[in-house]
């Protein structure tokens, strides 16, 4: 090899790892786009670095690379809260913390990564052709993400797109799958239009506006109504540190303390946080529980709060319980987290390096109806349940108000909070009906139907948040058809870009 061969080389070398580099800031910077920062042009800015670096290549080994590149950096950036439950809670070393962490988010990253390979093996033509093209694969790869190994579809671009971004509008039709999608295909036609030639840049532009117009007006559309008396509400945020919960030694504290905050805070429903009371219910001391709800039950309302339940063949779940002037129901959360609820099959070994309680849950069943309280129909989601918005449309149309409860106190002050409430944000648009959050740490609130945050406590402090609520029935496209109609805009978006391609092979004489 001569000195210059040797330097071509090197000069292809940095060129290769200067992209790679801006993959994985870009990825890294899309994070900024979601909650709490909220810039949402950043989510098309960032897909748009991907796909103008990707664009560049001719082998689909290197498209692999920058998109593995980009979703590294954006996971890392985005999930790695996830340490805080490993380490600080979960007492896993934490060298081998931060290394599962590492793996985790290298796994995530191949779904990007499959993108990028794709993108480059198919993606000749012009930048229509392309863009089609990338929103196809990046709303497959995304559908795949939610659902392969029960799926992890957290920092789904989609979800940086609530109000007041203009896409928002878009949620109730397509989901949040099919909103990332159209963040992808803009992405794409703005890296990929040459912006100097007067033609092209009109068409892009033209297309950029009448995204937005659509949603624009989308958003004003009203997907469903009101029904029934409005609800007189009041969602407790015990604030009980993770690290202190399970101490046997504090336990009638804990006790005491949702007694006291379901006596200070009277409602028509009143709702305490997921595994609010931290123990079995069957092991409660006698009577807790008929002096628990006796003072919502006192006044016709009805009280709703997390615990763990166990059926006659010794099963565990974690639940939800209603008690007071409403006959007795329960809810059993139906995903489970894996790892951290239960364990999947030849992962025994994940257990001796962590010490999680209450990790070897039972699944509830998947056609559990609407809690019945009063004149409304509540369909309960517990915690991590509230990311897929295809099982939560199951209640639909019957439920007039969707319910989350949640403990995130196993990740600390993080990202965890702000992106979670975000999630429930694009949740309530998806169906059209209030999403009520109660907390143990955060963030407790009320999400109307538009996907706004009409009320919320600060994390980290005890209290309730007391508030009328509006049930809603009908039903949003969203609700009817799920993720089949994202789906069918994947492989249309797939489908047109194969069309155009043959027809420029066709005008080429090929």
């Amino acid at each position: 090899m001569t000195v210059r061969e040797q330097d071509r080389g090197l000069v292809r070398a940095w060129a290769r790892a200067r992209g790679l580099l801006v993959a994985l800031l870009a990825g890294g910077a899309s994070v900024l786009a979601f909650s709490p920062f909220g810039i949402i042009p950043l989510a098309v800015l960032s897909l748009a670095v991907l796909a103008g670096l990707a664009a560049r290549q001719t082998r689909a080994r290197a498209g692999f690379a920058l998109g593995f590149a980009w979703g590294l950096g954006a996971f890392l950036a985005g999930v790695s809260w996830l340490y805080v439950a490993l380490n600080r809670y979960g007492g896993m070393p934490m060298p081998l913390a931060a290394l599962a962490i590492l793996l985790f988010c290298a796994y995530l990253a191949l779904f990007p990564a499959a993108v990028g390979a794709l993108f480059v093996r198919l993606g000749r033509g012009g930048a229509w052709r392309r863009a089609l093209l990338f929103a196809g694969l990046w709303i497959g790869s995304e559908l795949l993400r939610s659902w392969l190994f029960t799926g992890f579809p957290w920092l789904a671009v989609g979800y940086s797109q609530t109000p007041p971004s203009p896409l928002a509008g878009f949620f109730p039709v397509v989901g949040v799958y099919g909103v990332g999608g159209l963040v992808a295909f803009l992405a794409a036609l703005v890296a990929l239009t040459p912006w100097c030639s007067v033609r092209p840049a009109a068409a892009a532009l033209a297309a950029i506006l009448f995204l937005a117009g659509a949603g624009f007006g989308l958003g004003r559309v009203p997907w469903t109504s009101p029904t029934g008396k409005p609800l007189e509400v009041a969602l407790i945020q015990t604030n009980v540190e993770q690290g202190l919960k399970w101490r046997p030694e504090l336990l009638s504290e804990w006790l005491e303390s949702n007694a006291r905050l379901v006596r200070e805070h009277p409602a028509d429903l009143v709702v305490l946080p997921e595994t609010t009371l931290p123990l079995l219910a069957d092991r409660l001391p006698d009577g807790y529980l008929e002096e628990l709800a006796a003072p919502v039950a006192a006044r016709g309302g009805d009280l709703v709060f997390g615990v763990f339940l166990r059926d006659a063949r010794g099963a565990i779940y974690n639940a939800a319980l209603s008690l007071g002037a409403s006959p007795s129901q329960s809810y059993a959360k139906q995903h489970l987290v894996p790892f951290g609820e239960y364990s999947p099959p030849l992962f025994g070994w994940f257990y001796e390096l962590v010490d999680i309680p209450m990790s070897d849950q039972t699944r509830g069943a998947s056609d559990q109806p609407p809690l019945r309280l009063g004149a409304q129909r509540v369909a309960i989601n517990i915690c991590y349940e509230d990311l897929f918005g295809r099982e939560l449309i199951r209640s639909l149309p019957e439920a007039t108000l969707m319910l989350n409860l949640s403990n995130l106190a196993w990740y600390g002050d993080s990202f965890a909070q702000p992106q979670h409430l975000q999630i429930a944000r694009v949740r309530a648009m998806e169906t059209g009906r209030p999403m009520l959050r109660s907390t143990n740490t955060g963030m407790t609130a009320l999400v109307q139907p538009d996907g706004r945050v009409a009320e919320v406590l600060p994390a980290f402090t005890q209290g309730a948040l007391s508030m009328s609520v509006q049930g809603y029935e009908g039903l949003t496209p969203y609700a009817r058809w799920g993720d089949s109609a994202v789906l069918l805009l994947g492989v249309l978006a797939l489908a047109v870009a194969g069309h155009l391609r043959r027809d420029a092979h066709t005008r080429r004489g090929v």
